[in-house]
């Protein structure tokens, strides 16, 4: 015991960390890149004065001015279309979306301009935008702002998309999408805001293309990511009560898949289950899939199983969101089923 105590307290003095919330912790990565780099800035509605919706943003406008942190009219479309073309010729904005489900009004721009943009140029022009927000199912938000669109945006041509599920990987990915060159869209997830973590002090990115291995198993592959990863580490804890050892992989990379990690732990576990919030008709899920199938289809020794959403629009009844969603009792029974 005295051992343990001695390595911690040296880990704590050879790595400082310190406590932040999830939305903390983006807006710490955000204000370092903006402190970095003055070509850095923020637009959207309300990320000026009031901080943002999620105050990811707050009192950045009084750090760096109304230019640099600007806030725009409710025209997803205006402002996604401005800071992509600024993007073009210097700056590298940070595009707040207040919901992501608001950006479909935007998908227009982000679709024929900002994805396409560096091949129709014939790569005379970069686009280094982030566009990020709150979306997945939050709290009775009803079914208009309880959008997953992780799926509409991976079909895009030159579009990078990442996934943050804790406050070590938002921060890192922040960071690493905004020093990219390529236009990258954060997926933030309204119930993880608050979740809270040590950080190290110590400046540091994340791979934008690479998965996190949560939780080295043998018998199954649960592919994850956002909030799902928690209701997936629920379900694995009655799991190993139950003699299965699962192996749990954050994908975070939504475009392109890490599949070096992926394949990886296929071909060591021969068994595989996708756990997502998107829904199940041409989600992430069926997306992964294919790719799975595609390339490590020999490895398997069952079929590939994947627990999504249903395809219904979001009740507004609390009781009725929940079972739209998957649960971690849903994931016991899918690896049971697995692993007979």
């Amino acid at each position: 015991m005295k051992n343990i105590i001695v390595i911690y307290l040296t880990r704590s003095v050879l790595y400082p960390r310190h406590e932040l919330l999830l939305f903390e912790a983006l807006r710490e990565g955000l204000e370092e890149e903006m402190e970095r780099d003055p070509h850095v800035c923020v637009m959207g509605e309300d990320v000026g004065h009031y901080g943002g919706s999620y105050k990811v943003t707050k009192e950045l406008a009084k750090k760096y001015g109304d230019l640099r942190v600007l806030d725009t009219p409710i025209a997803e479309n205006s402002f996604t279309g401005m800071g992509i073309g600024a993007s073009m010729t210097g700056p590298s904005p940070v595009v707040e979306g207040m919901n992501m489900g608001f950006l479909l009004l935007a998908f227009n721009q982000i679709s024929n301009n900002c994805g396409m943009l560096h091949y129709t140029s014939g790569g005379q022009f970069t686009i280094p935008i982030v566009i990020r927000g709150p979306g997945g199912v939050g709290r009775q938000l009803g079914a208009e702002h309880s959008q997953r669109l992780e799926s509409h945006f991976q079909s895009i041509p030159g579009i990078q998309m990442v996934a943050c599920s804790t406050p070590y990987n938002a921060k890192g990915l922040i960071k690493a999408a905004i020093r990219s060159e390529n236009p990258v869209i954060l997926f933030e997830h309204v119930l993880l805001y608050n979740l809270k973590e040590r950080i190290p002090d110590e400046d540091y990115i994340c791979n934008l293309e690479e998965a996190e291995m949560v939780r080295p198993g043998e018998h199954v592959t649960i592919l994850t990511y956002s909030r799902m990863r928690y209701h997936v580490m629920q379900a694995a804890k009655t799991l190993v009560n139950k003699g299965y050892d699962p192996e749990v992989i954050d994908i975070r990379s939504l475009k392109p898949f890490d599949l070096y990690t992926i394949g990886n732990s296929v071909k060591k576990t021969h068994r595989v289950l996708i756990v997502e919030e998107c829904m199940r008709t041409c989600g992430i899920g069926a997306s992964l899939t294919a790719a799975i199938t595609e390339n490590f289809n020999d490895y398997l020794d069952a079929p590939i199983m994947c627990l999504s959403s249903q395809d219904v629009p979001t009740p507004y009844a609390g009781t009725l969101e929940e079972w739209t969603v998957v649960q971690p009792a849903q994931i016991v029974t899918a690896v049971e089923h697995l692993c007979q």
